[in-house]
């Protein structure tokens, strides 16, 4: 998945918590959202010169955030689903130092190839039984 992709998909799907979302969608809408911070900063300090960069939010910032809160939210549960996990451990995310390592090597792994309890895999890959080759039974001959 490009990055065109992944922000459409993430934009579109803005209010869809079940099913699962790989890596490269979670992480180009993660650069998507860096992005139109900084273009948000350069505005506000261009066109309200009262916020200066690195300091407080100006509008365009705080109405880009408030945009793109339920997104990020939507996505992040999608991307934690890849890994067999509920969406709600997203809430580590208020819990400094311990729970953003948590939820960035969380975020980083990759997801589980098979289907798991939030649908299908993503990638779209059919790699074998669940526990490698040595889990494969043949059909038996009737």
């Amino acid at each position: 998945m490009g990055f065109g992709e992944a922000v459409r998909t993430c934009l579109t799907k803005y209010v869809t918590f079940d099913g699962r979302a790989r890596r490269s969608e979670f992480w180009y809408f993660v650069l998507f959202q860096i992005l139109v911070s900084i273009a948000a900063a350069i505005i506000d300090s261009i066109v309200f010169p009262r916020w200066e960069l690195g300091g407080d939010q100006g509008p365009v910032q705080w109405l880009t955030n408030v945009v793109l809160l339920l997104p990020s939210i939507a996505v992040t549960c999608r991307r934690l689903h890849d890994i067999d996990k509920s969406g709600w451990w997203q809430l580590l995310n208020f819990i400094p130092i311990i729970g953003w390592i948590i939820m960035l090597i969380w975020t980083i792994r990759d997801g589980q190839r098979h289907q798991n309890r939030f649908g299908y895999d993503p990638k779209g890959q059919l790699s074998g039984p669940p526990g490698g080759p040595q889990d494969y039974v043949p059909p038996r001959p009737y």
